[in-house]
């Protein structure tokens, strides 16, 4: 299989530092894989990625991610800022939020997305790598919320590749639209682990 690699559109938020594009680009194809489908130029998202069986999903998604030079932006708890992983942290775009506070995580994530510019928020609907019962919503409550697009990215083990799958644009009637989602991965994913595939994506290996 040819392998391809994408230029970063100019809308899409990015890092500086084309010295360590280089490098992780040339350590994600070296390995291989390819990255496929269009990438969409928008400056504000909700980027999924599916299906999250292994930890090694983390590497293969970062050094795609870094190659490129965008900037995805994750949201942790407020207490690791407390710790000396906090420059660490920061340099790889994570933001605090107080998952005790009365207006609740998902509220916080929306109003700080309504401050920026450009921000493309990076997120694993799963929530685990081991076998999950269902799509967590928090990824789509926030798209919702911020009236944003979700962007769909899947691994593929089988082929070596990482594909985008395109953009949606989210109605606010959940059980329709992740149904909806869902058939965007039909055919267009592999896991490193099938036993710990979430079920909602069981159904969809099998046309893969």
């Amino acid at each position: 299989m040819t392998q391809h690699f994408p230029t970063l559109p100019d809308q899409v938020p990015a890092r500086s530092g084309h010295l360590s594009r280089n490098i992780f680009k040339k350590l994600f194809l070296a390995q291989g894989w390819s990255f496929e489908g269009e990438f969409p130029n928008l400056p504000k998202a909700v980027a999924i990625i599916s299906p999250h069986t292994s930890n090694i999903d983390a590497w293969h998604g970062f050094a795609a991610l870094l190659g490129l030079g965008i900037k995805i932006t994750v949201f942790g708890k407020h207490t690791l800022f407390n710790t000396p992983l906090k420059p660490l942290l920061e340099w790889i775009g994570v933001i605090p939020v107080n998952r005790s506070i009365q207006q609740g995580t998902t509220q916080q994530i929306i109003d700080f997305i309504n401050t920026q510019q450009q921000i493309w928020v990076g997120m694993a609907p799963e929530g685990t790598r081991k076998q999950a019962e269902s799509f967590r919503s928090g990824f789509y409550r926030i798209a919702v919320g911020a009236h944003i697009p979700i962007v769909m990215f899947s691994l593929d083990y089988k082929n070596k590749a990482i594909h985008c799958l395109g953009v949606f644009q989210p109605t606010g009637n959940y059980e329709q639209d992740v149904e909806q989602i869902l058939d965007h991965y039909t055919g267009k994913f592999s896991p490193k682990n099938p036993g710990w595939l979430a079920k909602p994506l069981q159904n969809r290996l099998k046309n893969n």
